[in-house]
């Protein structure tokens, strides 16, 4: 099956500011390869410190008043509620301080995952508000492309089969990669379902956002009997005619598998027939015709090993 598709990263992140502040420096830069939790951005973090250290005396005071209270409740000197309350504000407290720590920790903003940063909207010395995308990174070390293949082919489709691209955008060149994963339900509105293939350590040139032509390979045919495809004809069943005697018969033939001008003839022709290429609108069954070289017929052949895909 041949099917052109867009290439996509399989997977990619928008980094964003989890607190405000002024960027103090910027550690990375556009087409820099970074590794999951890597630092990126330093933001100013005084204001974050100094909420630290309050939260943190805020519970040593409370900690200290709750051991006491805990040695005073055995004289009767404070009441059993009093203490349950000092109990509830140190754990309110360790709780403020746990997220003052967690604050002060988005002052470094990190990458969530490895891969390339495709793209930077911030510049040391500017000041970043929570939530704003500052960062793209894309995870390249394994492209993929999405097909919708129709439902025909889900019987001969299998993860695991080998696949080969080609770009417009790199010409000459082929790249090898797998069936990744099969959707498992076909879509009843357009009756096709997703194919995903991936492309991984030989991909080396393709870049997320390209398209290209993507063939899978499912089957093998050594020795076939192949005819060029403007050799069939296009009313109805398939068929062809073949040239004998000086004269055209229309042979109905059953075909396999295509691959670029050739197609796969499995029954009604044999080696050596001569098949018209040219011209068959104006012939019928037993027109006589007279055959110029080798043009307009063509002789039926072996064909070498050849991956193949089905005719569309």
């Amino acid at each position: 099956y041949t099917g052109t598709a867009a290439l996509e990263a399989r997977a990619e992140s928008q980094v964003v500011a989890k607190t405000s502040g002024v960027a103090l420096a910027v550690l990375v830069e556009e087409g820099q390869q970074v590794r999951a939790g890597q630092p990126l951005v330093r933001l100013d973090p005084d204001r974050a410190r100094l909420a630290v250290a309050q939260s943190e005396a805020q519970m040593r005071k409370l900690e200290n008043n709750y051991q006491r209270a805990q040695k005073l409740i055995g004289q009767q000197m404070v009441s059993a509620a009093d203490v349950d309350q000092i109990r509830f504000d140190l754990e309110n407290a360790r709780a403020q301080y746990r997220l003052a720590t967690l604050e002060l920790s988005y002052t470094t903003v990190v990458a969530p995952i490895s891969g390339v940063i495709a793209s930077r909207s911030i510049k040391t010395g500017n000041f970043v508000q929570i939530n704003t995308p500052i960062f793209r990174i894309v995870d390249n070390s394994r492209l993929e492309a999405t097909l919708n293949v129709p439902e025909r082919e889900l019987a001969t489709l299998r993860p695991g089969q080998p696949v080969t691209l080609v770009a417009d955008a790199l010409p000459g060149k082929s790249f090898p990669g797998t069936v990744d994963r099969i959707a498992p339900v076909v879509d009843a509105g357009s009756g096709t379902f997703r194919v995903v293939s991936g492309f991984g350590e030989d991909a080396d040139g393709l870049q997320p956002g390209m398209f290209g032509r993507i063939r899978i390979d499912y089957d093998q045919r050594a020795d076939a009997l192949v005819v060029p495809r403007l050799a069939l004809l296009d009313d109805g069943d398939p068929a062809v005619f073949r040239v004998r005697d000086g004269k055209v018969a229309r042979v109905p033939v059953k075909v396999g598998y295509a691959e670029g001008p050739w197609v796969e003839i499995r029954e009604g022709l044999a080696v050596g027939d001569k098949v018209v290429t040219a011209g068959k609108v104006a012939l019928r069954d037993g027109t006589a015709v007279q055959v110029i070289g080798e043009k307009p017929a063509a002789t039926v052949a072996k064909a070498a090993p050849k991956k193949a895909e089905n005719r569309q």
